[in-house]
């Protein structure tokens, strides 16, 4: 019995964790002294235990008796105090309290607001002892003696495990009925704050030094197993009427400031803060708490605390930071505005509303205006153009509109890169449908922050959350730094809150009346006590009904007076104010004390109303949620009058958001005027508990991410963040979708043991990514490889990402769209998409639908009865611009043009990707008709600020027009045609000619046997204005099929007012079977309707050349050995840098180096053609007298440099000299062998101007032409001339090219054998190279070479360890390329090295980085294995990176594209950034994108070609539209023509004008002879369209190319 009484209560006064020891003692004794029946007292313990001290039961212990309760207890008071937590700092407010002359009942309020709550017992304890408590708390803090110590140190949960013994004492007097009772009370209050049953022994909860809360239901107190509720506030009642039910939460008990507290005067802020806080005396109680961690660090925050609490000036502290961060510290003479350097940061502020944003963008810009800080807003179908984007610091935007943002790469998205700080104001709508888009945008930013190792500051501003370290570790805010949790206590006024379940059918008759009564019985009670009230309704009609209704009920009681403000002393003024305005109802209502305020009335009735309002004219406002958000106007009582609004985004009506309830919530209480507030909210009774939980913050907040995770895994995939499974998985962890998993697995179909097998959930993750990436996959979305996890973003993925469409829409297009589409179509298969899922027909508005569908111009698939339909009838009457009366269509049609204007422009993007013709031309007119809200059928001058009638008349008498006609007319003309005057015909003539208009010219340059160029002019035909054009018209210009089917190549352009005149060239395959007759080129605007151009380019007379048979097969025969060349001191040359010949090198060997027959060798990039013209070089003069000399002529000077250094290398062991020389040297008398290497310019120069050459010219042997791809007109020109002058003499020429794709004209022209003509494919390389492709549809931008950093750093790794050349457009993207792989690296390899061997100490690279020049620029990049090659670079320090290279110290050498042709090293990996640079006009600051050369493309390639070692790897990047020109060139080699005709060329013109005037030429027939000597001659006969010729006579041809010489 003994031991089951000790077990029993063993169970009730201890946990789990401590019942092994807690009071095992007290409780032994307890089992010995008080069982029934048992009077034996053990030896050792004192006999003084009365009969009347033992306990009969447990339950006598419990009750306890009369005389226990009532007797004192002997245990002093102050150890009592010091065992509750934050109760020391207390004890002189204790001891005045006490010491006050109050009665108990007077401070006994204020002694429990004190210490707590929880500890009340300890309150009437206290108050049953004040004398004694005031003696103690006296003696103990004047240090007379100190409290004794409890015997035990004290545990985490506040309680002690024992007391202390007084002196003298026994271990009985811990019997004592009242301690005992206290001890047992307080043990059972600490278990029923825990679970009911855990399973696990847990850690003390954590003591979070931030948390300002008053209650003790804060974090880990949950009342669920599932953890999904928490308790409303102590003191909540509920009352129960046959309309209601009325929840009633008092206000909260204010938190008692901690000792370390102190409100921060402005005073002692830093002049930058002072400034920004003008008006201000000193921060507020949370401000001034916050204050050390939002201005003095740069940690990330949350902060949760009640609106109204003063969070939007906390912002303003965290904004503050990021200027005083970005200021010039030399002394700018106290001006603090000039010290800011405004280019360096960004910062966003991401508001959830609109409305909101407006409002923050006006207080940040009011403040911030001193330090000339701009502040933009960037919401809705807003763009910022460069230029403002520039000029603002500031950028105040929604969720969904930064989420666009970040997802382009170009123009606003470059904003990201700059981003310093992120505000996200509201941030408890995680829990909220858009609570996905907030996760995004923070993963996004969380991500960036990691891959670009830069600092960008999260600050989270939000609502009292329940859970809000979940929401801080998602933020990843630091606990015990950067969290701040401030309870319901710190609004500025306390608020008592009401909530309402009206009973009732929702939205029955019943109901709506016992809503009406309901808010009229609060409404009639608050004003009868003498306070005004906002009675907030959720439509513009309904803000006059309600107050009608109120005023009518009013009536019907008889206290209409009581609402009266007719004493007011004002108010006569007011209402003469009132009287002069328009609107009746606002006249009326005023009279009895009511008011109206929505955003649909005039400016100066609101301003009014709210003046009158704020002056107490007024007692009654009732208004639309839209003043709680713009105006701060506080009421004494706020009454949210039902709770259901019209969503168009639903297209149905919805629950007001939590949100709004806060918001509105927040203007009750005037701050200053009235110590507290009262708040209203009147719903429906099955919506009361959605209410109570949400906004007194019982229920935590969970994602809402899994429901977009889809669209937002290929928004990532598009941006090029997540590139595989991996990446996503990695991506999903920045998520509070995962930090809620983890916390609340059973809500998201997870059960607790997934989570303990795999606390970071690995699986999950990776199954919702292969879930979601298998759903894009099948939407063709992506390409999504499941070997690999590699994830590739489509086209359609990148559309769907930019535009922000859904997959499931995506799905939709797929099954529907069609290359051909009328109008009616696109519209139809527009309204399926499921961006408009939610609009629905209700029957009120059919029949206004019908009447609109009468009018639509397309034919309506579904009629009025269905939701695509209503969609397609709503978007043709916004295009028609006809407003729908309805105010529920006023607002779907206002969403469906909205989002309709976003779905058209994508689905174009769609139609462009897909290269369909037909129909991207309609959806170009379906664009700009929802834009500009005009049909494709209407006069395009309706885009004009014309008048009315002129509009009008133009329809009715100049319809059948066209601009270009009207803007050839005069005023006169144009005002008698529209029956107006001369002023008027003169309007429409200026529009006219405003309008834009082009003139499209083209040549046909055919550049092989099926390929064509087409060079398009376009030039500006219309006057530019400004205020009309701004500063760019962009256009698109493509080449479509005969029947308007395909797109064959297209090109986005843009006029600038400087722009005159555009050329684009356009190359397409022609099959030569089925050529089609013509091709169309098309120009459209794309911003202006009816601005569209279309030129027919006839093909059916167009003359191709023939294909080229003139191709040599590469054999399979034995490798030759270096011993042919039967010349030992050369053989050794040779054999330093090859072990032998290649599959071409030993074909070809003989014919060009044992005969003397002219030769041609066309063959793939670094395949050793020059060594071959080397060996003939010597191979000629070996042979030849001793005065004999060879020339090798090279098209650029870095080709000549390379070809000098290579022969010097032979010319000892051959005894001849190399000499490269200048134009004046040339012809300089020979003495001995000598090989002169001259550059073609230099060539033609000499050659035009020396005549006695002829002995010179005898005794040449050889001349090599190297690199005959990059034939020009003053190579061939000067070839050319060498030709003529030589024809007498016995010259060798040998010519050296890349491979081309019709050699057969070179060959004729250098007078080529059949039999010396070898032409070989690029494919014919015998050295191993694979070429892959990437295409990107980015602009050319910095934001392009972001995207390509990714797969960069892929391609280089692929080739593990090997060496890689990085080719980048310009030397000023260099650096930033560099900065980008390593950052890339870095992210891979989670190493600071980035490319630097492992093997590789940055000591050891010591010894070469002080060799530097500039070693401040360079030393980060080479201890990261990266080094650049170009001219901008000092020699010496371009040598040593050449030199780190070849070691493979440097393992990444970036070299910008003009430096391809000096670049003296190879590598394993080649990868090429973008085939476009920009080309600044001489002269001008005109920009002009352009392409790379294929010239320059195919030595790039070049360079990854390796004669030893690994196979080599060509990465190139391309914009898409380049891919097939590129590709196929690459594959099929070079076109070659001549350029002597170009227009830029100027050569032929010029040394034509001067022979004729030396007599040189002396006549036409002369000049004929000479011009039949160039390559023009032959491509005139092969390929005279290239020319423009009709004829193939060769000497009529160049007859008239002498006449236009002389002309």
């Amino acid at each position: 019995m003994a031991q089951g009484l000790t077990g029993h209560l063993e169970y009730l006064v201890s946990t789990v964790e401590d019942s092994a020891d807690r009071e095992k003692r007290l409780l032994d004794e307890w089992a010995r002294y008080s069982v029934s029946g048992d009077s034996r007292v053990p030896e050792d313990v004192p006999g003084e235990l009365d009969e009347d001290d033992r306990w009969e039961s447990v339950l006598d212990f419990v009750q306890g008796s009369s005389k226990d309760i009532g007797a004192p207890a002997d245990l002093s008071i102050i150890p009592d105090l010091l065992s509750k937590p934050n109760v020391e700092h207390l004890l002189p407010s204790l001891l005045s309290l006490f010491s006050s002359p109050k009665p108990d009942d007077a401070i006994s309020e204020e002694l429990v607001e004190m210490i707590g709550f929880d500890n009340i017992e300890l309150s009437m304890s206290l108050l049953a002892r004040r004398q004694e408590a005031v003696r103690e708390l006296n003696a103990y803090l004047s240090g007379s003696h100190s409290a004794p110590p409890p015997s035990q140190p004290k545990q985490a949960n506040g309680r002690s495990k024992g007391k202390h013994k007084q002196s003298g004492s026994t271990q009985l007097d811990q019997l004592d009925p009242a301690e005992a009772r206290r001890r047992m009370e307080e043990t059972l209050r600490a278990n029923a704050e825990r679970p009911l049953f855990t399973g696990t022994a847990h850690d003390a909860p954590e003591v979070l030094p931030h948390v300002y809360t008053s209650a003790s239901v804060v974090q880990g107190n949950m009342l669920s197993h599932l953890g999904t509720r928490y308790m409303l506030p102590l003191g909540t009642t509920r009352r129960e009427t046959e309309d209601y039910e009325e929840v009633v939460i008092p206000p909260a008990r204010t938190v008692p400031p901690r000792a370390s507290e102190r409100l921060i005067p402005v005073s002692e802020l830093d002049p930058l803060a002072k400034g920004s806080f003008p008006g201000y005396t000193s921060l507020n109680r949370i401000q001034s708490i916050v204050y050390p961690t939002a201005y003095h660090s740069n940690e990330n925050m949350l902060i949760c605390a009640p609106t109204g609490a003063g969070k939007t000036d906390v912002a303003m502290l965290t904004v503050l930071r990021v200027l005083d961060q970005h200021r010039t510290r030399e002394s700018t003479s106290g001006n603090l505005a000039a010290s800011i350097e405004r280019d360096k940061f960004k910062i966003v502020y991401v508001a959830p509303m609109k409305a909101l944003a407006s409002e923050i963008v006006r207080k940040l810009g009011k403040r911030l205006q001193w330090l000339s800080i701009r502040v933009r807003e960037l919401t809705g179908d807003m763009q910022l153009t460069k230029k403002e984007i520039a000029e603002t610091q500031i950028i105040v935007t929604t969720p969904e509109k930064w989420d666009v943002v970040t997802r382009k790469p170009t123009g606003e998205g470059e904003l990201a890169s700059k981003v310093k700080l992120l505000i996200i104001d509201e941030v408890h709508l995680l829990n909220d449908e858009r609570g996905a888009v907030i996760e995004t945008i923070v993963a996004r930013t969380l991500r960036q922050v990691e891959s670009t190792q830069s600092v960008i500051r999260i600050v989270g501003l939000s609502a009292t959350l329940p859970n809000y370290i979940d929401v801080a570790d998602f933020l990843s805010v630091n606990r015990h730094t950067g969290l701040f949790y401030f309870d319901s206590s710190f609004r500025p006024v306390p608020l008592e809150q009401h909530f309402i379940g009206v009973r009732g059918k929702p939205n029955s008759p019943q109901s709506k009346k016992n809503l009406d009564r309901v808010t009229f019985e609060k409404v009639s009670e608050l004003v009868r006590e003498g306070h005004q009230v906002m009675v907030f309704v959720h439509a513009r009609k309904e803000t006059v009904k309600a107050a009608e209704a109120l005023k009518e009920a009013a009536q019907v009681d008889g206290i209409l007076d009581d609402f009266s403000c007719a004493e007011h002393p004002q108010f006569e003024f007011f209402r003469r104010d009132i009287g002069q305005s328009r609107n009746k109802e606002m006249r009326q209502l005023f009279d009895h004390g009511f008011g109206i305020h929505h955003a649909g009335m005039l400016r100066t009735d609101r301003n009014m109303m709210e003046r009158m309002f704020e002056a107490r004219a007024i007692k009654v406002l009732c208004c639309t949620a839209t003043l709680a958000w713009g105006v701060n106007l506080p009421a004494h009582a706020v009454i949210i009058k039902g709770t259901q609004v019209y969503d168009s985004s639903k297209g149905s009506f919805a629950d007001l958001s939590v949100l709004d309830v806060l918001q509105v919530f927040g203007r009750a209480g005037r701050p200053g005027l009235e110590a507290s507030g009262v708040g209203f909210i009147c719903t429906s009774e099955d919506k009361l508990t959605h209410y109570l939980d949400a906004v007194t913050s019982q229920v935590p907040i969970e994602s809402k991410f899994v429901a977009g995770m889809i669209d937002a895994l290929n928004a990532e995939i598009a941006l090029g963040t997540v590139a595989n499974v991996h990446d996503a998985v990695q991506w999903l962890g920045y998520t509070y979708l995962f930090v809620r998993m983890r916390k609340n697995p059973f809500q998201y179909g997870l059960a607790w043991d997934e989570v303990r097998d795999d606390p970071y959930l690995g699986a999950k993750r990776n199954q919702l990514i292969t879930a979601a990436a298998l759903q894009l996959a099948e939407a063709r979305m992506i390409a999504f490889d499941r070997q690999t996890g590699s994830l590739v973003c489509t086209d359609l993925g990148r559309i769907a990402a930019k535009y922000y469409i859904r997959h499931k829409s995506i799905e939709i297009f797929n099954e529907k769209f069609r290359p051909k589409m009328s109008e009616a179509d696109v519209l139809a298969m527009l309204s399926m998409s499921t961006e408009f899922d939610q609009i629905q027909v209700r029957e009120n508005e059919v029949k206004e639908l019908e009447a609109m569908m009468e009018n639509a111009p397309c034919a309506v698939k579904g009629g009025t009865d269905t939701s695509q339909g209503k969609v397609n009838i709503l978007l043709q009457a916004y295009i028609s611009q006809q407003r729908p009366e309805d105010f529920a269509l006023v607002s779907d049609q206002a969403y469906a043009a909205q989002n309709g204007g976003r779905i058209v422009r994508a689905l174009l993007e769609i139609a462009i990707s897909r290269k369909w013709a037909n129909v991207s031309a309609v959806l170009m007119g379906m664009s700009k008709a929802i834009e500009k809200r005009l049909w494709p059928f209407d006069n395009p001058l309706k885009q004009f600020e014309l008048k009315a009638d002129v509009l009008y008349n133009l329809e009715r008498w100049a319809d059948d027009y066209a601009v270009s006609e009207l803007a050839e007319m005069s005023a006169e003309e144009l005002g008698k045609l529209l029956h107006l005057n001369e002023r008027h015909g003169s309007a429409v003539r200026e529009a006219a000619k405003q309008f834009p208009t082009v003139k499209i010219t083209y040549a046909l340059r055919p550049l092989g046997a099926d390929v064509l160029k087409i060079a398009v002019k376009v030039e500006r035909a219309f006057n530019w204005s400004s205020k009309v054009h701004g500063s760019a018209e962009p256009f698109w210009i493509w080449v479509e099929d005969h029947d308007g089917t395909n797109i064959l190549q297209l090109s986005h352009l843009i006029f600038r007012p400087t722009t005159e005149s555009l050329d684009v060239d356009f190359v397409i395959s022609i099959p030569s079977q089925t050529r089609p007759p013509s091709v169309t080129i098309r120009f459209v605007s794309d911003r202006w309707q009816g601005a569209e151009e279309e030129v027919e380019a006839s093909l059916e007379e167009l003359v191709m050349p023939s294909s080229s048979e003139s191709h040599t097969p590469r054999l399979d025969i034995p490798f030759l050995p270096l011993s042919v060349i039967q010349n030992p001191p050369l053989q050794d040359v040779f054999a330093r840098r090859l072990h032998g010949f290649n599959a071409i090198q030993s074909q070809v060997f003989w014919s060009v180096t044992k005969t003397r027959l002219h030769t041609l060798l066309c063959a793939p990039t670094a395949c050793g053609k020059s060594v071959l013209g080397q060996i003939a070089i010597w191979e000629t003069l070996r042979n030849s007298p001793n005065n004999a000399w060879a020339l090798v002529i090279a098209p650029r000077r870095s080709i000549a440099l390379e070809a000098t250094s290579d022969l010097r290398l032979a010319s000892r062991a051959t005894d001849a000299t190399v000499d490269f020389v200048t134009a004046d040297r040339v012809f300089d008398k020979v003495n001995r062998k000598t090989v002169r290497v001259v550059t073609a310019a230099d060539l033609f120069h000499a050659i035009a101007r020396q005549r006695d050459i002829k002995d010179l010219l005898s005794r040449l042997r050889l001349v090599v032409c190297e690199s005959l791809e990059l034939l020009d007109a003053v190579y061939e020109l000067g070839v050319s001339l060498l030709l003529h002058a030589t024809q007498t003499h016995p010259v060798r020429f040998l010519g050296l090219s890349n491979s081309l794709n019709d050699p057969a004209d070179l060959a004729a022209w250098l007078d080529v054998d059949p039999l010396a003509l070898h032409s070989f494919r690029p494919s014919d390389r015998d050295q191993a190279l694979s070429v892959s492709t990437q295409t990107f549809t980015i602009p050319h931008s910095a934001a392009l070479f972001k995207a390509m950093a990714k797969p960069a750093h892929s391609a280089i790794q692929g080739a593990r360890g090997e060496p890689a050349i990085v080719f980048v457009p310009s030397r000023s993207q260099c650096a930033s390329v560099a900065l980008d792989l390593i950052t890339q690296c870095a992210l891979e390899m989670e190493t600071a090295k980035g490319y630097l061997p492992d093997d590789v100490s940055i000591e050891y690279l010591e010894q070469y980085l002080s060799r530097l020049q500039n070693e401040a620029f360079l030393k980060d990049f080479i201890t990261r294995g990266v080094g650049f090659f170009h001219d901008g670079i000092a020699k010496p320090d371009r040598l040593l990176m050449l030199e780190l290279f070849a070691e493979g110290l440097i393992r990444v050498l970036i070299v910008p594209r003009e430096a391809c042709w000096t670049l003296p090293v190879r590598a394993t990996t080649v990868v090429v950034m973008g085939t476009q640079y920009v080309h600044v006009a001489p002269g001008t600051d005109e920009r002009q994108v352009r392409d790379y050369a294929l010239e320059e493309i195919v030595r790039m390639q070049g360079k990854a070609v390796r004669h030893l070692g690994a196979a080599g790897h060509f990465h190139l990047f391309c914009q898409a539209e380049g891919k097939d020109t590129i590709t196929r060139f690459l594959n099929d080699g070079l076109p070659l023509e001549s350029k002597l005709l170009e227009a830029e060329a100027e050569t032929l013109r010029a040394w034509y004008r001067e022979r004729r005037k030396d007599g040189a030429i002396a006549d036409k027939q002369a000049a004929v002879d000479v011009l039949s000597f160039t390559f023009l001659a032959r491509r005139l006969v092969s390929n005279p369209a290239y020319y423009d010729a009709r004829s193939t006579a060769v000497n009529e041809l160049l007859s008239r190319i002498v006449d236009q010489l002389d002309g």
